[in-house]
């Protein structure tokens, strides 16, 4: 063979190597198609915030907005049921009671009248497997008359009120522990009114993703009956979608991100080996990939894998509960009992708001609590009922 050849057999040697392979797939991969598909997903470590966060939450209000008017819509064409249709009753038992904790927000969002009314049309769409669940509304406000979408949705559905009008003020109470005493008061008469087997706090900026009826019977019918899941305090129904990464306290997501290495791993190895038509695997290749697929699905969002799970209710994550937040929570009877009980026991106030008080209880009474992955609503509700902000934005 001529020098030449040896040559040009060397440079295809070196082309050829694994090592260069993976060195080219890892800078294309992370510098150029990551950074290139992902640079709009808002909970993407690619995402370019400069870029797209203004826009974006411009976009997310006006949309939110158009959603509002619609609602307003949905419920003014309407028609009104009979009166005993939208009354509690003594001798019904619902297995699944759905309470709406509202208090008067921005009125060009109709943010409770989203909630309703997205709830409202899936019981219909759910038929007969909802007949044993019921929707009540709760009003917070501290003049309840004034909550003109309560004063609409009332002939729709049931509606209690937290009247303080003829009440003294306590001069110490903040607005998180008047936060914290709405939530146990609708809570409470939840319990009185009806008398469910399971109820579903949902605040009114909270609305519902199309499946929530189908993978709440399931969870209520076969996953909750488990032991380790029968006592729980709470179950939580939606996470911050921020706070969903891997790389987080929690060592459930740790377990579950190993465990994705290690099911990629072979996989990706198995296949880069065909494609090259190289003998079996090897122990590199696949601790390689291992960690190539680990760091991708970090940096792209692990929010963004836990939707594949929306395909079946089966698929949907039961796993320990995190600190952070309370837009929909479900209790069983027993449960919610002893939650109003504990919180009426605890004074919240800023940076001690009602969810991190739920939450300092399962160590505190040595109770447990979980979440339910990907999140049954989503959190509309940009405009705070706690914090002013003129400028919301969605990050």
């Amino acid at each position: 063979m001529s020098h030449q050849a040896w040559q040009l057999s060397g440079k295809w040697c070196r082309w050829s190597s694994p090592f260069i392979h993976l060195l080219t797939l890892t800078v294309v991969t992370f510098s150029v198609l990551a950074p290139l598909v992902c640079h709009r997903l808002l909970h993407s470590y690619f995402y370019l915030r400069r870029w797209h966060l203004n826009s974006m939450s411009q976009e997310f209000l006006e949309q939110n907005q158009q959603e509002g008017q619609a609602a307003l819509h949905y419920f003014e064409k309407l028609q009104i049921p009979n009166a005993s249709d939208t009354a509690g009753s003594d001798t019904f038992q619902p297995l699944l009671l759905i309470t709406i904790i509202t208090v008067q927000r921005q009125n060009d969002f109709h943010y409770v009248l989203q909630v309703a009314s997205h709830f409202h049309r899936l019981l219909q769409k759910c038929g007969a497997r909802c007949q044993s669940h019921r929707v009540l509304l709760c009003n917070v406000e501290s003049d309840p008359g004034s909550h003109q979408d309560v004063r609409l949705l009332s002939s729709f559905f049931p509606t209690i009120s937290r009247d303080k009008a003829g009440e003294n003020p306590d001069p110490r109470e903040n607005q998180f522990e008047k936060e914290k005493q709405d939530y146990v008061f609708c809570l409470e008469q939840s319990l009185l009114v009806y008398n469910p087997e399971y109820v579903l706090v949902v605040e009114d900026d909270a609305v519902p993703e199309e499946e929530i009826f189908a993978v709440l019977q399931h969870l209520l019918l076969a996953r909750f009956s488990k032991p380790y899941l029968r006592d729980a305090l709470y179950f939580k129904l939606y996470h911050p979608e921020r706070l969903q990464r891997y790389f987080n306290p929690e060592p459930m997501r740790i377990l579950e991100w190993l465990g994705l290495g290690m099911f990629l791993g072979p996989v990706l190895a198995g296949a880069y080996s065909w494609a090259a038509g190289r003998p079996g695997l090897s122990w590199p290749l696949v601790v390689f990939f291992a960690v190539y697929s680990m760091a991708l699905s970090e940096l792209v969002g692990r929010h963004y894998l836990l939707e594949l799970r929306r395909l079946a209710p089966t698929l949907y994550n039961v796993v320990p509960v995190t600190e952070c937040c309370t837009p929909a929570m479900l209790f069983s009877a027993p449960s919610a009992h002893r939650a109003s009980g504990y919180l009426r026991g605890l004074r919240c106030r800023q940076g001690f708001a009602k969810d991190i008080a739920l939450y300092s209880l399962l160590r505190a009474k040595g109770e447990k609590a979980y979440v339910v992955e990907p999140n049954l609503v989503r959190h509309v509700g940009m405009y705070s009922s706690l914090r002013l902000n003129d400028n919301p934005k969605l990050l």
